[in-house]
């Protein structure tokens, strides 16, 4: 472990009160910025909020929720492979705390905060929770292209770049391949200090890449109900093509990093891409409300996460490393 992390984790075990103030610090830093950021959104959102069906509305929130709870499963895989063992709960906490630090302009926040709840479990090797999170961001992405463009097939008149999103896919496909990332992401970290990263197996990529197409398709099952929410009506079949929509609002949001989780970039392209379907009416409330779904969903999975799955503070039974990674 590199010394400026040793003295960090002295200092906090010499002195909690600071470290309970900075952590109350940082919360209030996360929720502040999910206020601010958006403050627009909630208030353009009122009247789609009075006029959308409540019941379509809760549907769609659980939806949501699924989405991010199946998610977490995809870390947890990823970690599994390098031999690194953490409990369901620690692993939802570490998820809805970057998903929240995503509100702080920089792009810098979600992993960072990742990495930082993943200490408190026990996984104190920074380097391959960043590598995980790269992994996972990627395999994801992929996936996402892969279901948008296999959409296509049965949803005429999408006015997106297609070729440019197929070329971002196939890069990301590339820089991910076990032969190309593992090499490229050892020799960075090796020069900050850091061991060679383990192996993630071809079997283990193919198969997330699977899993995380379907958990695409069930946030296109919670974009669908928003929009019977404002009284739209698309056929069951377009389920895909939102989720395909939510995975390139996704994508967009994540490159979008000097908006605070992509605040318009992502609002902006799922509307035009929502237009193929619905009409502008339509694809405009249902786009405000999935933010304000998305938000509710991830405060309230936060709160699960540290409140009724708590465990631990500084330490999780079944949060385990490798051999090598403790050194």
């Amino acid at each position: 472990m590199p010394t400026r992390l040793k003295a960090l984790r002295n200092f906090a075990s010499e002195h909690p009160r600071w470290l309970v103030a900075g952590q109350f610090a940082l919360f209030a830093i996360f929720f502040g910025s999910v206020a601010w950021a958006l403050r627009g959104s909630f208030h353009d959102a009122a009247d789609d909020l009075r006029d959308a069906d409540p019941l379509y509305f809760g549907l769609a929130c659980l939806a949501v929720a699924a989405y991010y709870l199946l998610f977490v499963l995809g870390w947890m895989r990823i970690l599994a492979d390098w031999d690194i063992r953490l409990s369901y709960p620690a692993a939802l906490r570490a998820e809805m705390v970057s998903m929240l630090a995503k509100y702080i302009p920089g792009g810098v926040w979600t992993p960072a905060a990742r990495i930082v709840a993943a200490r408190r479990a026990g996984v104190t090797d920074a380097a391959l929770v960043g590598a995980s999170i790269l992994l996972e961001a990627g395999i994801s992405a992929v996936a996402g292209v892969i279901v948008f463009v296999i959409s296509l097939a049965w949803v005429n008149g999408v006015d997106a770049p297609i070729a440019p999103l197929v070329v971002f896919g196939v890069v990301v496909a590339v820089l991910l391949h076990p032969r190309v990332f593992r090499p490229l992401a050892s020799k960075v970290l090796k020069k900050f200090g850091y061991h060679e990263l383990p192996p993630l197996r071809g079997a283990t990529m193919l198969i997330l890449l699977v899993f995380y197409s379907g958990t695409w398709i069930v946030g296109g099952v919670g974009l669908w109900l928003l929009l019977h929410s404002v009284g739209a009506h698309p056929d069951v079949p377009s389920i895909v093509f939102l989720g395909g929509v939510s995975a390139v609002g996704a994508i967009v949001a994540v490159l979008a990093f000097f908006a605070p989780s992509g605040l318009g970039p992502r609002e902006a392209t799922m509307y035009g891409l929502l237009l193929a379907i619905v009409p502008q009416g339509a694809a405009l409330g249902a786009t405000v409300l999935n933010r304000v779904a998305i938000t509710v969903v991830e405060v309230l999975l936060f709160v699960v996460g540290g409140l009724l799955f708590r465990g631990h503070p500084h330490h999780e039974d079944d949060a385990l490393e490798p051999a090598d990674a403790r050194s």
